[in-house]
């Protein structure tokens, strides 16, 4: 008898369970396209209820919107400055260079305006990310719809896949 690795028992299978329930190709491609581009919104703590209303607001799949934002947790810290940058140049405004250390010592010499500085940059890479996310986010579901679409396993027929 032969083991299926750890991952494929415990991961893989039951998503593509999850994911057969109910949910039409085009749901599961828009679901991950939504959590790749809400998880890396410039905004800590902030995609789990935007992927959540996502999924509310266009019936989509919470296990599969909420995953994809897990997966790219790590590409959202890598872009935070970049979203940063983008938002500056965005507003004109001076970028000055930003680390933990820069951001701790600001937060113990002046609280409010540490507060400020980093809510303006944030600010300005929530703006940075409505410019990008979107397009982005059209862009992967147009990708995956024909991926999702080949995969080896029967989804249930939907109303929409009646309708068209």
């Amino acid at each position: 008898m032969r083991f299926k690795p750890l991952w494929q028992n415990r991961i893989l299978i039951p998503l593509l369970t999850i994911l057969k329930q109910g949910v039409s190709p085009d749901k599961i491609a828009l679901s991950i396209a939504f959590g790749l581009t809400l998880g890396v919104f410039p905004v800590l703590g902030s995609t789990t209820l935007l992927c959540a209303f996502a999924a509310y607001v266009f019936r989509l799949n919470q296990p599969a919107i909420h995953v994809m934002t897990f997966v790219v947790y790590p590409l959202q810290m890598i872009l935070l400055i970049p979203f940063y940058h983008a938002g500056a140049f965005l507003f004109s405004a001076p970028m000055a260079p930003l680390t933990v250390t820069k951001v701790m010592s600001m937060l113990n010499e002046d609280l409010w305006n540490a507060v400020s500085f980093l809510w303006h940059l944030t600010l300005r890479a929530m703006v940075a990310w409505c410019l990008i996310g979107p397009p982005v986010t059209l862009l992967l579901y147009l990708a995956l719809r024909p991926v999702i679409r080949r995969l080896p396993f029967r989804f249930p027929a939907t109303s929409e896949d009646e309708m068209g």
